[in-house]
């Protein structure tokens, strides 16, 4: 039976650099999809009033969709504790899809509001979990840069999601302006449902590590020579007490 001693341990698993670099694109696509929704639908707003109607249920197009995104943050952090950052991150992305999915066939204002607020939900997800996996995948030392990455996708999406919302508008439908995420989605699930193996341990000095009964017993051994309880071994300089 192992025993928990006070010695250097092994730490969590580290990456290879093509790992981290596959768990970070995963992470990128996530919150791309989370923060181009929040855009995207801006120019298309006038053709979905016009095609469903509910003028007066215009604003909720946005706001459901942001409102349920400040709800989810609160909660998915606990459950990513609870049940695993990865598989709360996978099942934001399928919630996100599902609400895309809806959306793109919403037929009513209603309908298509309650769509916004389910990948409200999925959205949130993906953010608060994007950020988790950053810090427990990408070392200290080279976290500023990863998450550098993330906040320029932000302002990113600031000027493409328009901009593609107006495009898909005037020249598909207003409708692929939530289809064009599944794609996406759908690479994004498969890269996080991916396994990735470690390449080598990490060694945290400062935490615990669990140590066998015969290492034990011969710390054991070696302390009561030196303090006394055993015979002197020749060749070895017993220390003075005083």
């Amino acid at each position: 039976m192992a025993v928990t001693t006070p010695t250097s341990t092994i730490a969590s698993p580290r990456l290879s650099r093509r790992q981290t670099n596959i768990v970070f694109v995963t992470i990128l696509l996530g919150v791309l999809l989370a923060a181009i929704d929040q855009t995207i639908v801006s120019t298309a707003l006038p053709t979905i009033v016009a095609d469903l109607g509910g003028t007066g249920h215009m604003a909720w197009v946005v706001s459901a969709y942001m409102l349920a995104e400040a709800v989810s943050t609160v909660l998915v952090g606990k459950f990513g504790d609870l049940f695993g950052r990865k598989r709360v991150f996978q099942a934001s992305a399928v919630v996100f899809v599902a609400g895309s999915v809806i959306a793109g066939a919403a037929n009513s204002m209603v309908m298509l509001i309650a769509a916004r607020a389910v990948q409200g939900i999925g959205g949130g997800g993906l953010m608060v979990t994007a950020m988790a996996l950053i810090a427990d995948v990408i070392p200290l030392r080279e976290r500023g840069r990863y998450q550098g990455a993330l906040g320029a996708v932000f302002g990113v999406t600031t000027v493409v999601g328009p901009t593609l919302g107006g495009l898909l508008t005037d020249h598909v439908s207003w409708r692929w302006c939530f289809y064009v995420n599944v794609p996406v989605a759908v690479v994004m699930v498969t890269m996080a449902a991916r396994p990735s193996r470690p390449c080598g341990p990490r060694r945290d000095p400062s935490s615990t590590t669990s140590a066998s009964p015969w290492s034990l017993s011969a710390r054991a051994v070696w302390s009561s020579h030196w303090n006394g309880a055993a015979p002197s071994t020749p060749g070895v300089r017993r220390p003075s007490s005083g």
